[in-house]
């Protein structure tokens, strides 16, 4: 098993790329266990912001979030300011008072869609979670029980479309797997096989500031 702590430092490690960010994307289909892996990686991180995308999406567009995840956070983050987003409430279905994420040295997004095309260029490193469709949203329908069986009907269509059209794990830097002990890192797709640009170089392209 690989150790948290040490892909910590590799993180800390990396070029920043977005102001004086290393922004990590933590994606894979819905139920994978981003958020649980997000969670721990922060706290092996000292304690590093984690953004959740869920907090972008609504009921009406559950992937139309770039254009609040560009200027409420990675336009600010790449000044080396604060983000400010509403996060979205799913019970009452609007926007809730605003929040802070720290300009901090690593900062955490996790989500379904998290290393899409257009978040790729500020991204320092995008995690996959290995875990397939059916065995995620099996395990994600088992979490939230038949009241939200009609949201999971919808959600993995549109996750199907989405990443029929904009896959991210192709780009992914490292593959996370979930084992009883952990979690294991393996090289991505996304990597030089020669040399992995993960540990080694970061992001070659600029981040659009």
């Amino acid at each position: 098993m690989d150790d948290l702590a040490r892909h910590a430092d590799t993180l800390r490690s990396l070029p920043s790329s977005c102001g004086p960010v290393r922004l990590v994307a933590v994606d894979g289909h819905a139920g994978s266990g981003k958020s649980t892996f997000a969670g721990r990686l922060a706290a092996a991180l000292g304690g590093a912001p984690v953004l959740h995308l869920d907090d972008l999406a609504t009921h009406e567009d559950l992937f139309g979030w770039t254009g609040r995840l560009r200027d409420q956070v990675l336009r600010p983050l790449a000044r080396g300011e604060d983000g400010r987003y509403a996060p979205y409430d799913w019970t009452e279905r609007r926007f809730g008072p605003a929040r802070t994420l720290e300009a901090a040295p690593v900062v955490l997004v996790e989500g379904v869609g998290a290393g899409r095309r257009e978040v790729r260029p500020w991204l320092a490193a995008l995690c996959w979670m290995e875990l397939g469709p059916a065995e995620s949203w099996g395990r994600g329908r088992a979490r939230d029980g038949a009241g939200l069986t009609e949201f999971w009907d919808g959600w993995t269509a549109a996750e199907e479309r989405h990443f029929a059209a904009d896959p991210s794990r192709p780009h992914a830097d490292v593959l996370v797997r979930q084992v009883s002990e952990g979690y294991v890192w393996l090289e991505g797709p996304g990597a030089n096989a020669a040399v992995n640009r993960f540990v080694t170089e970061g992001r070659r392209t600029p981040p659009p500031y």
